[in-house]
């Protein structure tokens, strides 16, 4: 059985743990290392916190000095009964994969991008956040398109024609809330610097933060500035799925309160 903790035995245990300084990764090799190697020291699995007798609490753990973006959650686009991306985007808008006649078959095509809200991929996509109608929607211009991919625009025109996408893929506002809030309602977001020494991982815990409360305006706003970004990662043979996921550090700017431990 897992170790129940109440708030305040969760706390101490996560300050023994930044006393503990460099710790070595209990998954080394492995990104989610940061986050499991906690896990361990908790005796917990998956994030999930034991709390007993108050609001769900998932834990979340991040590499101070990594670039990398942190995946929120998975979630499609609406209409949702058309399957926009592998049924339009994918045909319409995908290009040859790169390694199509390889590893996979000649007519395998990719549609895989990470677009944001403050400026246009080099293939003229973009995230708009329309607050008037309460909906995250996927734009596409054809005169922001690179040079570079000038003959996959002329397939587009033949494909699906250069003006904006019809049907727009959009997500609700309250929709994007509601699978928000089944992971994100309230956590403890560590953060750790990392060194390797002989070929290892360490990790040393130094940020704490009690997050709580997931703010609907903060998480749209977060959207708008581009710290959120939505990202396709789909192929003829396998959506892997569509994922909303954010720049480093800014979790803590999607809460209503913000307790630094």
């Amino acid at each position: 059985m897992p170790r129940v903790y109440t708030k305040e035995e969760l706390i101490s245990k996560l300050k023994a743990i930044r006393k503990r300084g460099w710790i070595e990764n209990a998954r080394q090799g492995n990104v989610g290392g940061v986050g499991n190697t906690v896990e361990d020291i908790l005796g917990i699995v998956e994030n999930n916190l034991p709390i007993p007798n108050a609001s769900e609490w998932e834990l979340k753990c991040q590499r101070m000095d990594s670039a990398s973006l942190t995946t929120l959650f998975h979630t499609e686009p609406s209409p949702r009964a058309l399957k926009i991306v592998p049924n339009i985007l994918l045909p319409k808008y995908g290009w040859r994969h790169e390694e199509a006649g390889k590893r996979y078959p000649k007519t395998e095509r990719s549609f895989r991008q990470t677009i944001n809200a403050v400026s246009r991929s080099d293939r003229g996509f973009k995230v708009v956040v329309d607050k008037g109608q309460k909906k995250v929607l996927i734009s596409f211009d054809s005169r922001s398109v690179d040079i570079k991919h000038k003959s996959w625009l002329q397939s587009v025109k033949r494909a699906a024609g250069l003006k904006e996408l019809n049907p727009q893929p959009y997500w609700g506002f309250d929709d994007l809330f509601h699978k928000a809030g089944t992971k994100l309602l309230n956590c403890f977001f560590l953060q750790a610097k990392t060194k390797k020494e002989n070929g290892k991982e360490y990790f040393r815990y130094e940020n704490i933060y009690m997050l709580k409360g997931l703010s609907l305006d903060k998480f749209v706003k977060a959207i708008d500035e581009g710290k959120i970004l939505v990202d396709f990662d789909a192929r003829t043979g396998h959506n892997h799925g569509t994922k909303f996921r954010m720049r480093q550090g800014a979790l803590p700017e999607l809460y209503r309160t913000v307790k630094v431990i």
